[in-house]
C-alpha cells in the first residue's frame, strides 16, 4: 500500500525541488466539468486534537518523527507495506547540495535501519511504493531533468516511460500492489497529466480516465486493484475512488484540493487538503463510498502543512510535516 508520493509526489508537498517533479504540486491542465465524476456520500466530519485521530470512537495514536541523518531538513515517508517496511527519500531536490535520495526504513526504525535505493545511474530518486512483498516503485530523474518511473521487482530496476508521453518530460509511479500492478501519470506535452495502470510483467500501461477528463493523476492501488486518484481543474484538485470500472468523486467537507495518496485493502484513504485559510492537512477517509467518515491529522510537532501519504492494513500511516525550523519532516502514525 502506498503512497505515495517532489511537488508532483513529491506529492507531497509544499517543498518545491528543482530536479524532480513532486505530486502535489505540479498538477496542470484541462478542466473537469462539474458533476462529471458521482460524488460518493458525506457523513461524519472528525475534526480532532493532533494527538488523536476519530476512528469510530477517539483512539490515542502514536505520532513518530524518522528523518534519515543524511539530510535532516528534508525527509518525506512515501508507503507503508503491512511488515511495516516504510518507502521515502531525502534531499529537497535543491541542486548540487540536496538531490532526492530514496531509502527504505525497517523497524525498529533507527538510523542504521535506512537502507539507500536509487535508480542505477540516476541524478534523483524518489522511492514512492512499497508491497507487501517488498518490491518497490517510484520514479528517477536524469541529467538533463527527465522523470521516468522504476519498479524494483524481485530486486531487478526496470524503467518505465508511457509511449503516449510524446514530447513531454514526466513519467512517475506512485503505488505498486502484490501483484505487480503500479499506477502513476504521465505529463504530455502541453503540462496535462494522464494517470495509468501499468503491469510491470509485461510493460503494458493502460489509461486511467474519470468521467469528463481533466489532469488526472492515479496515486495509489490496493490489492483489488481499486484506485485512488487526483483530478485537477481551474477550480482546484478533488480526489476519486475507482473501483471495478465505477469512479466516486471524493472531497474533505468543508474543504478544497482534497488530494488522496494512500488506499488499503479496506479502501480506506489517506492524503492532504487545504482548509478555508488555505492551511494544507493530512486526512484519514473510512467507508469513502458509504457514510463516509473523515478524520483531519495535523501532526503535533507541525507548524505548517501535513500530509499523510501512505497507509497499511494494521492503520499504520506515513507522511510528513514542517516544523517550526522549517525542515520537512519524516512522520510515522501507530494506533
Amino acid at each position: 500500500m502506498n503512497s505515495h508520493g517532489s511537488t508532483l509526489r513529491s506529492l507531497f508537498s509544499a517543498a518545491a525541488t528543482a530536479g524532480a517533479v513532486l505530486l502535489v504540486s505540479a498538477c496542470s491542465g484541462g478542466s473537469l466539468p462539474s458533476g462529471a465524476i458521482p460524488a460518493a456520500p458525506q457523513a461524519n466530519l472528525s475534526q480532532t486534537p493532533a494527538s488523536r485521530l476519530g476512528i469510530g470512537p477517539a483512539k490515542m495514536f502514536q505520532f513518530t518523527t524518522l528523518d534519515d541523518q543524511a539530510d535532516p531538513t528534508f525527509n518525506q515517508l512515501l508507503g507503508i507495506n503491512d511488515h511495516g517496511k516504510i518507502a521515502g527519500y531525502f534531499g529537497s531536490g535543491v541542486l548540487p547540495a540536496h538531490p532526492n535520495q530514496g531509502y527504505t526504513l525497517v523497524k525498529p526504525y533507527g538510523q542504521n535501519d535506512y537502507k539507500n535505493e536509487n535508480y542505477p545511474g540516476s541524478v534523483e530518486t524518489q522511492v514512492t511504493a512499497i508491497n507487501d512483498r517488498g518490491d518497490t516503485a517510484g520514479f528517477w530523474v536524469d541529467a538533463n531533468n527527465v522523470n521516468r518511473g522504476f519498479v524494483q521487482w524481485k530486486g531487478v530496476f526496470t524503467s518505465y516511460t508511457d509511449p503516449k508521453t510524446h514530447g513531454g518530460t514526466v513519467n512517475q509511479i506512485l503505488g505498486l500492489n502484490n501483484a505487480g500492478i503500479a499506477v502513476g501519470f504521465y505529463t504530455d506535452a502541453n503540462g496535462v497529466n494522464h494517470g495509468f495502470t501499468l503491469n510491470q510483467a509485461t510493460g503494458k500501461f493502460t489509461p486511467v480516465t474519470p468521467p469528463g477528463g481533466g489532469s488526472v493523476q492515479a496515486t495509489a492501488i490496493n490489492n483489488a486493484g481499486d484506485i485512488a486518484g487526483i483530478v485537477t481543474s481551474s477550480a482546484g484538485s478533488s480526489g476519486f475512488l475507482r473501483k471495478g470500472k465505477s469512479f466516486s468523486a471524493l472531497s474533505f467537507p468543508s474543504g478544497s484540493n482534497t488530494q488522496p495518496f494512500g488506499l488499503n485493502d479496506a479502501d480506506q484513504m489517506v492524503g492532504s487538503y487545504d482548509d478555508g485559510s488555505g492551511v494544507m492537512h493530512g486526512f484519514l477517509v473510512s467507508n469513502p463510498l458509504v457514510h463516509a467518515k473523515w478524520t483531519s491529522i495535523d501532526d503535533p510537532n507541525g507548524i505548517g502543512s501535513t500530509v499523510v501519504n501512505g497507509l497499511n492494513n494494521h492503520r499504520e500511516l506515513v507522511g510528513f510535516y514542517t516544523d517550526a525550523a522549517g525542515n520537512t519532516d519524516g512522520m510515522l502514525i501507530q494506533p
